[in-house]
């Protein structure tokens, strides 16, 4: 069964990831959307690599080769930079949609990370305005 919950003050990073350790859980997973976020870091391919190196750094996970970091979409609404990096336990994705000066990051992984910090992270990084994040965790 997959747990989801809102990311509130009524959890701690740790009390996150003693929980997924305590209850066995396959995987965590973290869904950041950021809204308002800096146009030109949105749309440059280099910062959007600089920032998926330093968000494995940040959270201890080790690249499995360089990043796919490709600018496409059929039309306005969702055009624009998305991102797959592997990870020894599993993947980063993302997708940076242009019209709304959005993004849309999952980080998922078989080891447990600190979701506040990392969804914090990718706030400013991306200068965004507002921030939703959601943690799912999976079980075996």
């Amino acid at each position: 069964m997959t747990q989801t919950m809102q990311i509130s003050k009524e959890l701690s990073d740790v009390e996150i990831m003693n929980r997924y350790k305590e209850e066995n859980m396959w995987g965590l997973c973290t869904a950041i959307d950021l809204k308002n976020c800096n146009p030109d870091a949105i749309r440059d391919p280099k910062l959007i690599h600089q920032f998926i190196v330093e968000v494995c750094d940040l959270i201890n996970m080790k690249r499995f080769g360089e990043p796919l970091i490709v600018n496409f979409g059929p039309n306005d609404r969702v055009a624009g930079y998305s991102l797959v990096q592997l990870i020894e336990t599993s993947c980063i994705s993302g997708h940076f949609a242009n019209d709304t000066n959005s993004a849309y990051l999952d980080i998922f992984s078989c080891r447990e990370y600190p979701p506040q910090i990392t969804a914090e992270f990718c706030k400013k990084f991306f200068g965004a305005e507002e921030i939703k994040t959601t943690v799912f965790f999976r079980s075996i």
